[in-house]
């Protein structure tokens, strides 16, 4: 293979017979990869003529003015960039983005090569990644962060990374939204959702501190996992009530898509929203306030984000310092809940 510096990170992983995070790495001395697989790797990158600050050379060199932004999906889940929140925050994004002189280059990590720093920044086809979403896991992103790319991630800033993460606080919206429900005479909340998803185990553990701080109960049987998707949602809970009947009488969902699945589920069984079952949802988007009855839900301001985001991947365009960033939330009461 000639030296024209056109070698990736993968294809120096191919060769080497390991991992694109191993190689990573390795070129950067972290200690969790032994010293001679270090000095080997290191010598073929010298070999090959490639390094990690390459990336960072050509952006100086040959800017795109794209930015690649990706939605971070899970391959369990049919969610898909029709979730209204996604498109919330992708529009959100793109509109900021334009404002400081950018195209937006959307892609999917179901669709998207699978070294991302590789496909999108070295071939220059954007001079910097966005990632939506952190999902349940986060591999991809830290291979991103590793190669030294210029990344930005929204997702819960309460997740350890080495990356920059703007998001709301996850796990006060959802105290409040459990909060609210008990307030309102819930007893037996369920958690509808999937815990094991970054963004929604931040939920879960505001949902967890909130029954604790009212002393009550939190059982596995009030702990219903599922896609965070309406139609997973919908299915989820009407065999739930199938196989159990109505234990319940509130429910604190992982998202409004999540909410109105339930509700759905709920009222082909004739079942009281909110006399019988509370729901609160998380995000508040156009449908929840169209919805019959109309949602309670925790807001999240996509539109103030997505300019933070684009600002802090422009800081690391520059060479400046990235940070992340919590967004404040809000509570907002509708028809599915009971008045206070």
């Amino acid at each position: 293979m000639n030296n024209d510096n056109k070698i990736t990170l993968a294809g120096l992983a191919k060769l080497a017979g390991v991992s694109t995070s191993t190689v990573s790495r390795a070129l950067n001395n972290n200690p969790l990869i032994k010293q001679e697989t270090r000095d080997s790797l290191q010598a073929l990158a010298k070999q090959h003529n490639f390094s990690l600050n390459r990336a960072a050379s050509r952006l100086r060199t040959q800017k795109t003015n794209v930015i690649a932004v990706i939605l971070n999906l899970s391959d369990s889940t049919d969610q898909s960039i029709s979730d209204p929140f996604l498109l919330k925050v992708v529009g959100d994004l793109n509109q900021a983005l334009n404002q400081h002189g950018y195209e937006m280059l959307l892609s999917n990590s179901l669709m998207a090569h699978e070294d991302w720093t590789s496909y999108f920044i070295n071939s220059s086809r954007a001079d910097g990644i966005i990632v939506v979403g952190q999902g349940k896991s986060t591999q991809k992103i830290e291979d991103v962060a590793l190669s030294g790319a210029p990344l930005v991630v929204w997702g819960d800033p309460k997740v350890n990374a080495t990356y920059p993460v703007i998001g709301s606080d996850n796990c006060l919206g959802s105290y409040l939204a459990t909060r609210h429900l008990i307030e309102g005479g819930c007893k037996r909340i369920v958690f509808l959702g999937d815990p094991e998803h970054a963004e929604m185990s931040e939920r879960y553990k505001g949902y967890e501190k909130a029954l604790a701080e009212f002393n009550l109960d939190i059982s596995i049987d009030l702990t219903v996992s599922c896609d965070i998707t309406s139609k997973a949602a919908y299915e989820k809970m009407d065999q739930v009530i199938l196989d159990h009947g109505l234990f319940f009488d509130g429910i604190v969902a992982a998202s409004d898509m999540v909410a109105l699945g339930a509700l759905k589920a709920l009222k082909e069984r004739y079942i009281n929203i909110p006399n019988d079952v509370g729901i609160v949802g998380f995000d508040d988007i156009v449908m929840a306030e169209l919805f019959h009855p109309s949602l309670t839900t925790i807001q999240q301001d996509t539109k103030t984000a997505a300019n933070i985001m684009v600002e802090q991947l422009i800081n690391q365009l520059n060479g400046q310092p990235a940070k992340s960033v919590v967004m404040d939330i809000k509570l907002i009461t509708r028809k599915s809940t009971k008045s206070v």
